[in-house]
């Protein structure tokens, strides 16, 4: 009779021996304090969570797009003067500032304690990386460089317009109040403004038309309704001396006999060459025999705005209520 064949015993022998090794090793590493498989998944970094920007920020619209922006900023840096104009009102802190021209109510931002991000035009990539900002804030000048900040940190652009100024002014002090939990005087400051500004228009529109000009570099450029400079007349009242000027950025360009065949009641002047901290020659240049032909001049109504905030800074909210300030007084003193 034959042998029966026992060759699986071993194999099954085996299989069992490394079950056990195994168990073993289990208890072992348990002893030597080895995470179990189900701690190790628990360790693994999580994957970040697609509605996370809704929990820490808001997603902000603005001239160039949406930004979402960090709740209550703290490291704020500002490439705008019209911004920090109205960031300053609100008594909202900034980091750093650009620029190294900073006119009367902006003057402490000259300081050394707010470090220079670069120019209005020309951002400095280093000092800013260095700075770690959690928003940067741009506008006018600096709009165009909008796109490669807005990848250093949050980026909100203000927009500004010579068509509805005041109304421009209103929304972006708004939205810079939200942004920071000063809705409160925000409110504040543009009811202010828009009462003074009805109580202007309530002199302006029956004393005479207006001509807007801004002088540099001994050449004239006239400005109307809807222009940058346009405000005099959209907002705060002044009837047009002139109608169809060009709207350009840079207005139109004219000379001393326009302005003496157009005849204004009242001229103003802005003089370019002062607001960027050059000598200034618009009295020079509009002190001749044509221009002393004009109402204006006879009358003693050529007002030479404040440049600085005038050309300068333009739509910051105390920038512009210096400048309603400038045109009441105009009218007042002429008024005695």
């Amino acid at each position: 009779m034959s042998t029966p064949d026992r060759r699986p015993f071993p194999l099954l022998a085996i299989l069992g021996v490394v079950a056990l090794l195994a168990v073993v090793g289990v208890v072992v590493a348990y002893q030597r304090g080895a995470p179990s498989p189900a701690a190790v998944v628990a360790q693994a970094p999580e994957a970040p969570e697609a509605a996370a920007p809704a929990a820490q920020g808001r997603t902000v619209k603005h001239v160039q797009g949406t930004s979402v922006v960090p709740l209550n900023p703290q490291r704020v840096v500002v490439f705008d003067l019209a911004a920090l104009d109205i960031l300053q009102a609100l008594e909202v802190n900034v980091l750093g500032v650009a620029g190294d021209q900073f006119p009367h109510h902006l003057a402490p931002f000259a300081d050394a304690k707010y470090p220079r991000m670069g120019t209005l035009f020309e951002p400095n990539y280093e000092a800013l990386h260095a700075a770690k900002p959690d928003l940067i804030i741009t506008g006018g000048r600096s709009s165009a460089k909008y796109a490669s900040l807005s990848k250093i940190a949050p980026t909100v652009d203000l927009p500004m317009s010579g068509a509805n100024y005041i109304d421009t002014v209103v929304a972006n002090t708004e939205l810079l109040a939200s942004l920071f939990g000063k809705e409160e005087k925000g409110r504040a400051l543009v009811a202010d403004l828009r009462a003074s500004i009805a109580k202007l228009k309530e002199t302006t529109a029956s004393r005479g038309k207006g001509l807007v000009v801004l002088v540099t570099g001994g050449r004239i450029s006239a400005y109307g309704p809807g222009s940058r400079f346009g405000v005099l007349h959209g907002d705060f009242g002044v009837p047009v001396a002139v109608e169809g000027l060009n709207a350009s950025l840079h207005g139109e360009v004219i000379g001393s006999e326009f302005i003496r065949e157009k005849n204004p009641d009242w001229l103003f002047v802005i003089d370019r060459d002062a607001g960027m901290g050059q000598r200034g020659g618009a009295q020079q240049v509009l002190d001749n025999e044509l221009v002393h032909q004009t109402t204006a001049w006879k009358n003693k109504q050529v007002v030479y705005l404040d440049p600085m905030t005038t050309y300068l800074i333009g739509g910051g909210i105390q920038s512009v209520n210096h400048l309603r300030g400038q045109i009441a007084e105009a009218y007042a003193a002429r008024a005695q």
